[in-house]
């Protein structure tokens, strides 16, 4: 379809092809996508909304119709994509992270939205080379090049098959041979006062009680944290 992903005109027109075409519409695959990369200090405007447009916003234009259309069937499959980049945060890829994790957030919210009319929606987290990864550096474009798109195909296939049927929710990534379930987000710790927490208060427990969940790519970009303090 040569119509705008980033319009709800332009997604109702796709799902409104698809029934014309087939009659039916039973799974959606919502795989668009775009780069603008920057750090966050040099982005412009135009460069963030372009991003959340096409990637979030585009799966929202296609989903809203199609859930409409399956609802009514009560049946159907939605297979959304993310990226590392949201689950684990790329440093100058802000707005295609913040795209990336919000899908993310959009699928976990259909499936429970939808579980009750029989509707399925799950997540792929894929690495693979395609026209959108021509512009990456060399060691990002190295570990895309190892899979080709089409080792990802045979994933969505499974997923939007009736042997899938009672997967709902999940975030799958794929790598090469790798096929990865992703774990849902869930408390670490949890510090219990007395009463309502003061600042100085937390300050003195924190990093005993609590410390933190460190930042993975920390050590994959040989980043110091916390930075040394000169002098």
């Amino acid at each position: 379809s040569a119509e705008n992903v980033a319009t709800m005109a332009g997604g109702k027109a796709m799902v409104d092809a698809a029934l014309k075409s087939f009659g039916d519409l039973h799974i959606v695959v919502c795989c668009a996508g775009i780069l603008r990369e920057r750090m966050i200090f040099n982005m412009s405007e135009d460069e963030w909304d372009a991003v959340i447009a096409v990637h979030l916003k585009g799966h929202f234009s296609v989903m809203r119709p199609a859930s409409a259309h399956m609802r009514e069937k009560k049946a159907g499959c939605m297979i959304t994509f993310t990226s590392t980049a949201g689950l684990e945060g790329s440093p100058g890829q802000p707005n295609y992270a913040a795209a990336k994790e919000g899908i993310v957030g959009l699928t976990r919210s259909v499936a429970l939205g939808m579980a009750k009319y029989g509707v399925r929606c799950n997540c792929i987290s894929p690495t693979a080379d395609t026209r959108m990864t021509q512009r990456l550096p060399g060691e990002r474009r190295a570990l895309a090049t190892a899979t080709p798109p089409e080792a990802i195909a045979p994933v969505v296939a499974f997923l939007a098959s009736d042997r899938a049927a009672h997967i709902t929710g999940q975030v799958v990534g794929v790598r090469g041979d790798e096929v990865t379930l992703f774990s849902h987000p869930a408390p670490l710790r949890t510090l219990t006062g007395d009463g309502a927490w003061t600042a100085s208060a937390l300050a003195d427990v924190w990093d005993r009680a609590l410390g933190q969940d460190r930042l993975r790519r920390l050590d994959a970009m040989g980043i110091q944290w916390p930075p040394k303090r000169e002098g």
